[in-house]
């Protein structure tokens, strides 16, 4: 009796079965999720990029701003040659002009003032910056030389020395007291509503010029290192206390005072510069978003300074201790110091 081999039962169709409705929205939430890790990965990122690029133009308008101070104040007190070598008259040599009493110095300033461009080199408007203003605080800088003439053109400039626009001024002095003039000081930008460092000049024509130096300079403080004299010193001093070597850094509104001829003598002491600056980056270029204080002088008191001498003097200079709001900017803070080269009385 032969067998027969078992019969092959096929299982009966159904249907295919789907996701129900929890594991599709366990699959939604599942991809949200990572969704979210990647954006929020993506923004610390970009924000870190931002943060970096930032830091980076910071440190670039850092250099560029020192580079640029530091060239000027070498060539303050420059004098052309032929003026060297002539004394100046005993009745002129303390003002350039006893009929304008416009201040015969090479390096000149002003504490916690802003400027027009009406005004000359020697003026600032009346009382200080507004507490609470954009540039609160920051200081008014002049520096002044003189150009040499070509030796190939004696009516035309070697083209050495520079303003703070960076141009060569094309004529040569005309008389002993004919000098270009670079002023810095801090306006609000008209182009970005940005803090910037200004550069006002005197063009060859007489016109006066005032362009953007550094962006983003919101705080400009200048101290001056000064020989043989004291805070508010109001009497001339005698030569033999002068020795070449600043005791104390001062204040331009301890240096200036009732009588124009001991003001002259006092700036003629200067003997070097100390130049902080505190400058911002764009919004939402900060990582950290707390409350920062800047020191853009230091927080250390010069050995041997009278009162109010102290780098960090927030009673009596404004802006030496800088306190922003949290507004989500980088800020770096620029200091140095520029010893003079060239003497800053008339010979």
């Amino acid at each position: 009796m032969t067998q027969r081999p078992p019969l092959c039962i096929r299982p009966p169709l159904t249907a295919q079965a789907g996701l129900t409705l929890v594991e599709l929205m366990v699959a939604l939430v599942i991809g949200l999720v990572v969704v979210l890790a990647a954006s929020t990965a993506l923004v610390v990122s970009r924000n870190g990029f931002n943060n970096i690029d930032a830091a980076a133009q910071l440190r670039d308008n850092a250099r560029f701003a020192e580079d640029v101070l530091q060239r000027l104040g070498v060539q303050a007190g420059f004098e052309d040659l032929i003026n060297v070598a002539t004394p100046a008259q005993s009745n002129v040599k303390a003002l350039a002009g006893s009929a304008t009493n416009v201040p015969n110095v090479f390096v000149y300033g002003f504490n916690n003032r802003a400027r027009n461009d009406t005004q000359g080199w020697s003026e600032a408007n009346a009382g200080g910056r507004a507490a609470g203003s954009v540039g609160f605080g920051s200081d008014i800088l002049v520096l002044r030389f003189q150009t040499n003439p070509s030796s190939i053109d004696p009516s035309k400039s070697d083209g050495a020395v520079i303003d703070c626009s960076g141009s060569s001024p094309g004529l040569p002095p005309m008389d002993r007291y004919d000098r270009v003039t670079s002023v810095l000081h801090v306006r609000i930008s008209p182009t970005d509503n940005e803090p910037t460092l200004m550069c006002t000049r005197w063009a060859d024509s007489g016109a006066i010029d005032t362009q953007p130096l550094i962006r983003g300079v919101e705080n400009f403080q200048v101290l001056y290192g000064v020989d043989g004299i004291a805070a508010g010193n109001s009497t001339l001093p005698p030569a033999a206390t002068a020795d070449s070597v600043p005791e104390r850094y001062l204040r331009a509104d301890q240096l200036t005072v009732t009588d124009p001829a001991v003001t002259v003598a006092n700036w003629q002491r200067v003997r070097s510069i100390r130049i902080g600056m505190v400058i911002r980056a764009a919004a939402n270029s900060a990582v950290d978003r707390t409350t920062q204080t800047f020191y853009p002088l230091g927080i250390a008191a010069r050995s041997g300074g009278s009162p109010g001498s102290m780098f960090a003097d927030a009673a009596n200079d404004p802006g030496t201790v800088f306190t922003p709001a949290p507004d989500g900017r980088l800020r770096q803070v620029v200091t140095f110091t520029v010893h003079l080269r060239n003497t800053q009385g008339d010979t």
